[in-house]
């Protein structure tokens, strides 16, 4: 019997990315997002400055999926919807039987998450908390009988630098706002209380921070010249996804429990990917 991964938001970005290697890597593939096709708008959903919805959807995703040779099942799931949650932990243990790696990637990425503070309502974070809080929790609950009773199974959530530490500048300045660093800060303490509770159950769960990542969400939040600044910082999506799969197959990763990995220098310190910086920086 194959293997599954399960990879939410996994319609574009980091999730794209992390579902093709799991493939690559001989899992099948369970990939979750809101959209399901090519175009599609949401409510609430970060867009290109002129309204245009980013690129990227689960068809997209299973195709490349599926041209690696292996099987995929895609379900569109909103975070913001508990029920939409539930029904996609249920279609997914109905279609394979079983969840091997849960890598709790989908995020809420309104344009309302990082307002300054005295402009932050409570409907924001109301959104906020049910995408950061309520539906990493109640997915994770969902499938953990299931891993228990198979024997054990890898957890993984995917954090950020503003759930661990201070903005360095204000919020419109280049900072980020309380709403979305709250956010991270709750995902960042499911591993260790998930590791605690049921890792004398073969349950192995893994904080991992990507860093600054070229995906379609950095360019329509900074555009093409600011990321072009920023590249001395930031990897591409691949960069975090072999970390991702890494963790969930290599036999030195549980050692690596009990912390928040820092995805890039992580990457280059274990050799999991070649150093994909330009030479002249790499050496500098």
């Amino acid at each position: 019997m194959n293997k599954v991964a399960f990879i939410t938001g996994a319609s574009r970005g980091i999730g794209r990315e992390t579902a093709l290697a799991f493939a690559r890597a001989g899992f099948d593939v369970a990939i979750s997002a809101r959209t399901l096709e090519a175009g599609e708008t949401h409510a609430h959903a970060l867009t290109h400055p002129d309204g245009r919805p980013l690129a990227g959807s689960l068809e997209e995703t299973a195709a490349a999926v599926r041209a690696l040779g292996r099987e995929v099942f895609a379900v569109r799931m909103d975070l913001l919807d508990e029920s939409s949650v539930r029904a996609a932990a249920a279609a997914v243990l109905a279609h394979f039987g079983r969840v091997d790696v849960l890598v709790n990637n989908a995020i809420y990425q309104g344009s309302d998450l990082n307002l300054p503070f005295m402009s932050l309502g409570l409907d924001t974070l109301q959104r906020v908390f049910q995408g950061y809080v309520v539906a990493p929790v109640v997915l994770t609950q969902c499938l953990l009988p299931a891993m228990l009773e198979q024997g054990g199974a890898t957890v993984i959530n995917v954090t950020s630098g503003a759930g661990e530490s201070d903005p360095p500048v204000a919020a419109g300045k280049g900072g980020w706002g309380y709403a979305y660093g709250a956010g991270k800060a709750a995902v960042s303490r499911l591993s260790g209380v998930l590791r605690a509770e049921f890792g004398d159950q073969g349950i192995r769960a893994y904080t991992i921070n990507p860093g600054v990542v070229t995906t379609e969400a950095l360019h329509a939040t900074i555009g093409d010249k600011g990321v072009l600044a920023m590249r001395k910082g930031v990897a591409p999506p691949e960069v975090p996804a072999a970390v991702l799969c890494w963790l969930a197959t290599a036999d030195a990763a549980p050692a690596f429990q009990g912390r928040t990995i820092q995805a890039q220098p992580f990457a280059l310190e274990q050799g999991i990917v070649p150093d994909w910086r330009e030479p002249a920086k790499a050496s500098a």
